[in-house]
């Protein structure tokens, strides 16, 4: 299966300020693992996908109230119940924040379940994250 990138869009309103009035870590980290989930259940029925840890958030520069947050998120790697998000946030163009997130898919009791998906990276983007991700589920084991 080919890698496809997921987009969604925020736009940043008050109530999703710190006291710093800059947008708030909290709130950035649920539309993150909001982002990295979607791209996971669109290959598998999203009551069989679990978060099981964010593996970082990266910010390079502050957002303000009233701008728009992009998020792009995309499976880049497939384990045998296992599936690897990497979200990047854009605003204007320009990255702004990433990272991955690692979920499992399970059964209806919460147990690890074969998903039976197979990722390939075509691109050398999409490559080069494929093998970062492997590098983090190596660092688990």
């Amino acid at each position: 299966m080919s890698i496809e990138t997921i987009r969604t869009n925020h736009l940043v309103k008050q109530e999703d300020l710190n006291h710093h009035g800059t947008l708030y870590a909290g709130r950035t980290a649920e539309w993150f693992v909001e982002a990295g989930f979607i791209a996971a259940a669109k290959l598998t029925k999203p009551e069989a996908i679990v978060c099981v840890k964010i593996h970082g958030m990266h910010f390079s520069k502050p957002v303000k109230r009233g701008e728009i947050l992009c998020l792009e998120s995309k499976i880049v790697y497939a384990g045998r119940t296992s599936l690897i998000s990497y979200i990047q946030a854009n605003k204007n163009g320009e990255k702004l924040l990433e990272g991955f997130i690692t979920f499992v898919h399970v059964d209806q009791s919460g147990d690890p379940l074969p998903h039976h998906i197979t990722i390939e990276p075509a691109s050398e983007e999409d490559i080069a994250l494929s093998n970062q991700a492997k590098a983090l589920r190596k660092n688990e084991l």
